[in-house]
């Protein structure tokens, strides 16, 4: 083995890796009884805290208890949409008074609030997918994994990357999964016609996901070893599923398999454990056991309440799969005896099983009170072990 792969690809001694990412992946190993991992998901309600007196140039991670990541990601390869190269250009296509019709990055038509991009949720009018001709003139080419400008600075964040892995942080290689892919290109009613009347091009908008994934993972490899391969899927709805299992089987698994294998099998450290993460809102629980079956899932977030997720009764009938999330964002916002009651109920019993990470089921959002806020961060790094 090189020097290189001895200082890069070798865990440190547990003494000497960073302490966050030390109880991070204790956490990944399901390890009962330990402090968790301070977490948030993120945020949408800064702007309302700053009128209620947060300070405007706070450090979230000082005045939250948050810890350092413990982790670094790659990224590369998209999150809620394709990794495209180039992407679209960002145009204003129609004026109609109040709203403007534009061309998104994702090559999507989108109305929005004249003047206003963020804050709401857009309406999407256009996908840029409708046939084979579509997706090979628009898309494809736009995923060629030999494309320069993916890779301009490529030694620059390998660098940082072999930097994280020296210090014992989790590398994670977090990508677009395939149904969360295949909804940016074609829409999510698009999509679901698809299946069943173009299965050819869904084979071949997934095939070029896959040649994409591959060789800009495996250029990723060749500096570190991954800890994590994190799928952003968004498959679930409230009611479970937008697809059914068999769909599942048919258009995303084998991708997936074929990926999972080609990483482990280039893997600088092969003792290393891949952990597979998945990440969907909506009601989880029915494809929990697809996923661990497919592709081995370890690890899944975040565990939308609303929708019916509960992550005490999904630690009980699942006590090998780490879990993150299923903190309720309404609770948040519906004063402090509700926060107490949520909190004692789920973070004494999943820190004793052990594997999770209590974050919100979303973004905070602007309706939870900064003052209730901090009162939340103060109760469940308390209830969670943590000093």
């Amino acid at each position: 083995m090189t020097k290189a792969v001895r200082d890069y690809q070798v865990l440190p001694p547990r003494v000497l890796m960073d302490p966050t990412a030390r109880r991070l992946r204790d956490t990944y190993a399901v390890t009962p009884g330990i402090p968790l991992v301070k977490r948030e998901f993120g945020f949408y309600a800064l702007e309302a805290w700053r009128a209620q007196g947060m300070p405007g140039d706070a450090d979230l991670a000082d005045l939250f208890d948050l810890d350092p990541p413990g982790k670094l990601s790659l990224g590369q390869l998209g999150w809620c949409e394709a990794g495209l190269a180039p992407v679209f250009e960002t145009q204003v296509l129609e004026d109609r008074g109040e709203h403007e019709l534009v061309q998104d990055f994702a090559g999507r038509h989108v109305l929005y609030f004249r003047g206003r991009r963020d804050g709401f949720m857009p309406e999407y009018v256009d996908h840029p997918v409708k046939d084979m001709a579509s997706f090979e003139t628009q898309i494809a080419w736009r995923m060629d994994p030999s494309t320069p400008e993916r890779y301009v600075d490529l030694d620059e964040r390998m660098s940082l990357a072999r930097d994280a892995a020296a210090q014992g942080l989790m590398i994670t290689q977090n990508l677009v999964g395939g149904y969360m892919y295949l909804r940016s290109l074609m829409g999510p009613e698009g999509l679901l016609y698809a299946f069943y009347d173009m299965p050819e091009v869904v084979h071949a908008c997934m095939e070029a996901w896959l040649e994409l994934a591959d060789e800009v993972i495996a250029r990723h490899q060749h500096y570190v070893t991954l800890d994590e391969f994190f799928i952003a899927e968004d498959i679930c709805y409230n009611g479970g599923p937008l697809i059914s299992p068999r769909m599942m089987k048919a258009f995303l698994f084998p991708y997936y398999q074929q990926l999972i294998n080609n990483i482990k099998a280039r893997q600088l450290d092969r003792s290393r454990h891949l952990y597979i993460q998945v990440d969907t809102d909506g009601f989880a629980d029915p494809v929990i056991p697809l996923y661990r079956e497919a592709i081995g899932m370890d690890a899944m977030s975040p565990f939308e309440v609303a929708a019916g997720c509960d992550v005490v009764r999904t630690g009980r009938e699942y006590p090998g799969l780490a879990i993150f999330g299923g903190i309720d964002k309404r609770i948040l916002a519906a004063g402090r005896d509700a926060i107490d009651a949520m909190l004692e109920r789920i973070v004494p019993t999943m820190r004793a099983r052990g594997g999770y990470i209590p974050t919100c089921d979303h973004g905070v959002p602007a309706e939870v009170p900064y003052e209730d806020y901090l009162y939340y961060r103060r109760r469940v790094v308390a209830l969670g072990g943590s000093s």
